[in-house]
């Protein structure tokens, strides 16, 4: 069988220690019997690959031997290494752990090396066929990734709502003609949104124009998101001019072709690395730019926001700058964490700045901390400042990690507490921003209690 990835499809890689049943997952899943089975750890050793169909969605399944864990085999090295590199080619991992056996160390460190990829994670449980074992299979949320699913390779328990969930995330947000999904890895999406005539098609023309970026230029109709190719430091970014996002009263009235107008924008932010909100600077903001900016922040795509027309108001006055910014601040509370560029579309004024700012901010985006350097973070930050007590019981926040990136996503556990009060959540997605370097990003926040013995680390 040909070990190269049809071109076309996704890359789903299959990973797991030795004897977790990989093999018997990947027959249940590709309908037939491909992968030996045996109880004897070490089995597979190449890196088998068979074409899947689920829900309309194709993509290639990757079988690979067992990575990291004891190994009788001779040839274990050269097995892992035929699995690691198959894993460097994922475009989604699914982990296989052993419910009977628990979480182990080699687990542990295979979660490691799957979360340095950047790409999404789907861990499933194996060999969970009645209570007793789903009470055990808690401990693997420990790895820090989401979701966690119970399955039964063996009796075929669990696994189609496991493929439901890779396919969902191969797919994305579905698109009614939005920003189209590109192979290219290197690609950077930038969804350009706001409320109606502040300026988001001329900065767009306007970056577009540039002789040194421009590429190619996609168009729909007037109501559809607008795609404009360009290239910026060697990279291919893609714009995507949406139609202008109004009060839903407003879309009622307008008819059911705005609406699907809205649904388009809120979809490009969806499926966007960054979203540039752009703001009227000679107007005060609105609950609409609000709206948008929380849109943004629950799509969970970098955030800059762009006030346009700067030449209308720009002051000569000391501290003039920063008391605009205070202001827009002040009326986008779920932006705060946005960098501001102040430009104008009309003269071409920081045009080149807000590239400069999309681009740091994706860099944050894919930012992953190490677990110790989390942890060690943890210990300075709830040392200074603990969290609140929870129904007159103290709230220790144990150990953290980090189950992904864009946007960053964190794993916290705690002695007690499922959820932290929201200014303590707040107050702790600022110290990793300031700690970290994560600017312009979403920080999403997840508690759940351990279930680790005291004293075991």
């Amino acid at each position: 069988m040909s070990s190269r990835k049809t071109p076309s499809l996704s890359n789903v890689v299959l990973v797991g220690r030795p004897n977790v049943g990989k093999s018997t997952l990947f027959n249940r899943v590709v309908g037939g019997r491909p992968a030996i089975v045996t109880s004897v750890p070490g089995t597979t050793r190449d890196v088998i690959r068979e074409t899947v169909e689920w829900q309309g969605v194709s993509f290639e399944f990757v079988d690979t031997g067992g990575l990291f864990g004891a190994s009788d085999d001779p040839l274990q090295s050269d097995v892992s290494a035929r699995g690691l590199r198959a894993l460097d080619s994922a475009d989604l991992v699914v982990m296989l752990v052993d419910c009977r056996e628990g979480l182990v160390p080699a687990d542990r460190e295979l979660a490691e090396r799957v979360r340095q990829l950047g790409v999404p994670v789907v861990v499933a449980v194996n060999k969970v066929d009645g209570p007793a074992q789903a009470a055990r299979a808690e401990e693997f949320h420990e790895l820090g990734f989401d979701p966690v699913f119970n399955v039964a390779a063996e009796h075929g328990l669990g696994v189609g709502d496991l493929l439901d969930a890779v396919v969902l995330r191969l797919s994305g947000v579905p698109s009614a003609g939005g920003l189209a999904t590109s192979k290219d890895p290197n690609e950077l999406a930038v969804a350009i949104v706001g409320r109606p005539n502040v300026g988001k098609s001329s900065l767009v023309n306007l970056l577009a124009r540039e002789d040194r970026v421009l590429v190619s230029e996609l168009a729909g109709t007037t109501r559809d998101a607008i795609d404009t190719v360009i290239t910026w430091h060697r990279r291919r970014v893609r714009l995507v001019d949406t139609a202008g996002i109004r009060r839903p009263g407003q879309v009622a009235e307008a008819g059911r072709l705005e609406s699907v107008s809205v649904i388009v924008a809120k979809h490009a932010m969806q499926r966007a690395d960054v979203a540039v909100i752009v703001v009227d600077a000679s107007q005060k903001v609105t609950k609409r730019d609000a709206a948008i900016a929380g849109e943004a922040e629950r799509a969970g795509c970098g955030v800059v926001l762009a006030a346009n027309k700067w030449d209308l108001v720009q002051g000569s006055e000391e501290g003039f700058a920063k008391r605009f910014d205070e202001e827009i601040r002040d009326g986008l509370k779920f932006a705060e964490f946005a960098p501001i560029v102040h430009l104008s579309a009309l003269t071409g004024h920081r045009a080149s700045r807000l590239l400069e700012i999309v681009e740091q901010v994706d860099r944050a985006r894919a930012r992953h901390i190490a677990t110790g350097e989390l942890n060690r973070f943890l210990g300075r930050i709830t040392r200074q400042n603990p969290p609140a007590s929870a129904r007159g019981k103290a709230v220790k926040l144990q150990y953290a990690t980090q189950s992904g990136v864009k946007p960053p996503r964190f794993v916290i556990f705690t002695n007690t507490a499922t959820s932290l009060h929201f200014s303590y959540e707040r107050f702790l997605k600022n110290r990793l921003r300031e700690s970290f370097g994560f600017v312009g990003t979403p920080i999403q926040l997840r508690v759940r209690v351990s279930r680790r013995p005291r004293g075991k680390r």
